[in-house]
């Protein structure tokens, strides 16, 4: 009984052990690093970070530096900052090492793929400038990971404090060392030599080894996107982490990574409107990737697109992400289907793209992953030639059967990789950001002169403003003469012009401008409103001209891309066919674009859904013509072709005398007349292209097929996709077409137009608007054939009314009911369309004197074409 306290504490501290033990393991991450250096630079005794991770001091390190360097305390030193941000966690930016010559700090590490992370703070700190912190880091004598490099600028430019930069790099060799070597160097514009290098902070953290290089087991390698290869990320390379994104989650601190203290952010630079499903419970299963791959929360949070299949349809999740040009980019995209509508192959098939390119359709996370829970994720390498951001996309595929029109992506992870061993990329350009010179002695005493000059100045500035007063008065006096209007508006141009555009081209307004126009957006002044935003009615130059603003709202689909595409379009076009742009204001993340006025609004508000009087048929033939031409214009009066990418009703615009203007030239694409371009899909469901639906295959053919729709719109007044009719009636291009199989095409036409128009010009009219909506591009005609046909369709119109109102002059006169059907050969004036053996049929005849007929082979061939499927 004696020892039973003895036997009783001794059990109590078991119960302890075991307890810690289980405590210990439970918090054990997925990966445990080989290698795991965290160093405060410029500190002489060991740190605690606010995260509970312990950072190791420099001064006495056996690892941290060559030891021979650190006795040349006027090439190097330890520095502490003057003040700390309360945004800044003391460790590691508390302390600094300074180099005032190349420097190297040596880590003994074991082989295998490494993070190497620098943490930078460029605050103020004894003898030190920051502004002249410029410098190279390299790892041995393969990589430059930083050339000229200021964590000055780079600092201002992401509007932090302080900040981290990773890297990972690969030790081949047993005992070979990872050296880093700073070395100063002076900035381009400076002619002071003197410079210096700073690091805060180094992490050596190890990674799995095929984590990033090569490819795990049962993983294939990256697919390089445009060039149908597989793109290995051998040893030889080094990466840069540039975005590492927990999508649709919070950020993810360092110690909640899955052992090598990744940091993971929240989601940003999304250009859309999304859903953002989370089931922070839901369990996991890794049997297709390791558990390590990234931490849970990344696969238990999602951005979708909803649940809204019509407004999917249109648009895709898109993210435009800041990167260098000049290098590949590695992309890896976590998946995870979590949500439980999703079990079943097929339910959710979407498209990825990555710049504008195809990367991968009909991608099903359910059929990849194994099932409902299972995290994986794709890589992809991406070329970044011109651009200065990656553009990833993804959206519905309408290739293949989905039950759900979405798209899903968990997490995101883009890093740089080396180019010849070379990581580097140039410094943000910021406006003014060198400091300005501190006041010296000599200047302070200047300073008294120049109080002596306060009080003149101040009685002549006076004067100036009484001046520019009687000159305002006097102008406001002239503003009616025509020279003064002249004269004001050329001032006014010279003054508000963009610095990127050609001063006659485009005008660059001011915010206050705009508003002065809008009476500060007003809601009375609205005259329009669409997917990018509303459209105002403006007056500028003093009231004198009127103006269309088009202001970006922050829910809109459409974004910076957009707005830069159109500015870039329609400042170098000059067509009476399209509409005008005369400026754009970017100011305060505003994004407005400025157009001349057109008075009637858009050609569908004349054609339906509005108290508007209905137009006649001829003004909808010499609208519908206007707008071929303009179309014609953007495919081959400019030196690049143009593809608009976006036709349909509400884009023609109509002034005041009904002349037709294309506008919106957002979505538009740079390409070759004969030459597709592979492009992720864009455009406005019931008027999209089927070929370029399928293939992502743009060409000018795909403006064709959307006039096409446009003119069957005008001739049938309804929309081109109706959900409220029955299924073979709802989309109107294949209903037209297979009436006009059927020969009942007469049966739904605008009421308004019955006995109006004139039989050969309603078979010509049909003729052209059937040839532009056939499935293969190849059987559409060019948009000249299309505008030559509906010039001459106008002018059988306007012959046949001059007969009609010779007989008639009161103008009461009509039309027999008019018909058109494939095989109809009898009709004067209308030549059936050719074929062509090799390639299918031909674009428009110009002949329209000859007779021809079918065969039945061909009619046949016609039939199917008609019964085909657009989807």
């Amino acid at each position: 009984m004696k020892n039973l306290p003895v036997f009783m504490s001794l059990f109590i501290h078991f119960i302890f052990i075991v307890n810690h033990i289980i405590i210990v393991f439970s918090s054990t991450p997925p990966y445990i690093p080989v290698d795991n250096i965290a160093l405060d630079c410029g500190s002489s005794t060991n740190q605690t970070a606010q995260d509970g991770r312990e950072w190791i001091e420099d001064e006495h390190s056996k690892f941290a530096h060559i030891q021979e360097q650190i006795t040349n305390t006027k090439s190097n030193y330890a520095s502490r900052a003057k003040s700390q941000a309360s945004s800044v966690t003391p460790v590691p930016y508390m302390t600094a090492r300074i180099f005032r010559s190349p420097f190297t700090y040596s880590f003994p590490v074991t082989p295998g793929p490494k993070f190497v992370r620098l943490y930078f703070y460029p605050t103020k700190y004894p003898d030190f400038d920051s502004s002249k912190a410029y410098f190279d880091v390299t790892a041995g004598d393969s990589f430059t990971l930083l050339k000229n490099f200021s964590a000055d600028l780079a600092a201002k430019s992401l509007k932090e404090e302080s900040f981290m930069r990773e890297f990972c790099v690969n030790v081949v060799e047993p005992n070979q060392r990872l050296n880093l070597t700073f070395l100063p160097s002076s900035p381009s514009s400076s002619t002071d030599n003197s410079s210096y290098a700073f690091v805060n902070g180094i992490e050596i953290v190890s990674m799995p080894t095929n984590l990033y290089y090569g490819a795990e087991e049962g993983m294939d390698l990256p697919s390089f996107v445009g060039q149908n290869v597989q793109f290995n990320i051998f040893n030889n390379l080094a990466l840069e982490t540039i975005w590492r994104m927990n999508i649709g989650g919070g950020d993810i601190t360092a110690m909640k990574d899955t052992g090598m203290y990744r940091k993971w952010s929240q989601s940003m630079f999304l250009m859309n409107s999304a859903v953002v499903p989370r089931n922070v419970s839901k369990p996991l299963k890794y049997s297709k990737i390791k558990n390590y791959t990234a931490p849970d929360d990344v696969y238990r949070s999602a951005i979708t697109m909803g649940n809204n299949t019509t407004e999917n349809s249109l648009h895709n999740l898109t993210w435009r992400l800041p990167v260098d040009k000049g290098f590949n980019y590695l992309v890896r995209l976590h998946f995870c289907e979590f949500q439980e509508e999703i079990t079943e192959v097929s339910d959710r098939r979407f498209s990825i793209y990555l710049n504008n390119q195809t990367a991968q359709t009909s991608f099903d996370v359910i059929q990849f992953s194994g099932g409902n829970g299972i995290p994986m994720y794709r890589d992809y390498v991406v070329y970044i030639h011109n651009e200065d951001f990656i553009f990833v996309d993804l959206g519905p595929d309408e290739t293949t059967y989905s039950k759900y029109a979405d798209a899903i992506l968990n997490g995101l992870e883009v890093f740089k990789i080396s180019n010849n061993g070379n990581l580097a990329g140039p410094n943000p350009e910021l406006v003014n950001n060198q400091p300005q010179p501190a006041a010296s002695t000599t200047e302070k005493s200047k300073k008294k002169n120049a109080t002596l000059f306060i009080a003149l100045g101040s009685a002549i500035g006076f004067l100036v403003i009484i001046f520019f007063m009687v000159c305002c008065v006097v102008l406001w006096r002239l503003k009616k003469t025509k020279y003064y209007n002249d004269s004001y508006k050329r001032k006014s141009n010279r003054s508000t012009k963009a610095s990127s555009l050609p001063e006659e081209l485009c005008r660059r307004f001011s915010l206050s401008e705009i508003k002065a126009a809008t009476n500060d957006f007003d809601e009375d002044l609205v005259v329009g409103r669409g997917g990018f935003g509303n459209v105002y009615q403006g007056f500028i130059d003093e009231g004198s001209t009127v103006v269309a603003v088009k202001r970006l709202n922050p829910g809109s689909k459409q974004g910076a891309h957009e707005f830069v595409t159109e500015i870039e379009m329609l400042s170098q076009l000059r067509c009476v066919h399209l509409v005008s742009l005369i400026g754009y204001c970017d100011e305060d993340r505003e994004m407005i674009l400025v157009y001349q006025y057109v008075a009637n609004g858009t050609l569908r508000d004349h054609l339906y859904g509005s108290d508007n009087d209905p137009l006649t048929w001829k003004q909808r033939l010499e609208i519908c013509v206007g707008a071929a031409r303009g179309l014609h214009y953007l495919h081959a009066g400019v030196k690049d072709t143009i593809i608009h990418r976006d036709v349909k009703t509400t884009n023609i615009l109509l002034d005041e005398n009904w002349v037709a203007k294309v506008s919106d030239f957002g979505l538009s694409k740079m390409g070759q007349s004969d030459a597709a371009v592979s492009t992720l899909v864009k455009g406005t469901f019931g008027y999209l292209d089927p070929e370029y639906a399928r293939s992502q295959q743009l060409t000018d053919k795909s403006d064709v097929y959307s006039f096409g729709v446009v003119l069957f719109e005008v001739l049938c007044a309804r929309k081109p996709l109706d959900t409220k009719l029955d299924e073979a009636q709802c989309n109107l291009a294949h209903w037209a077409r297979k009436c006009i199989t059927e020969g009942t095409v007469h049966s739904i036409i605008d009421q308004f137009l019955m006995g109006k128009i004139a039989t050969e010009c309603f078979q010509r009219f049909v003729e052209v608007a059937e040839s532009c909506v056939r499935d293969q591009r190849i059987q559409r005609p060019r948009m000249g054939d299309v505008m030559e046909k509906l010039e001459f369709a106008l002018a059988l119109q306007e012959q046949a009314d001059a007969a009609k109102e010779g007989i008639n002059p009161d103008g009461a006169y009509s039309y027999p009911e008019v018909s058109f059907r494939a095989s109809d050969k009898n009709v004067p004036g209308y030549k059936v369309l050719g074929l062509r053996s090799e390639t299918g049929l031909t674009s428009l005849d110009s002949d329209t004197t000859g007779l021809s007929s079918l065969s039945a082979e061909t009619e046949s061939r016609i039939g199917d074409m008609f019964s085909e499927t657009t989807n």
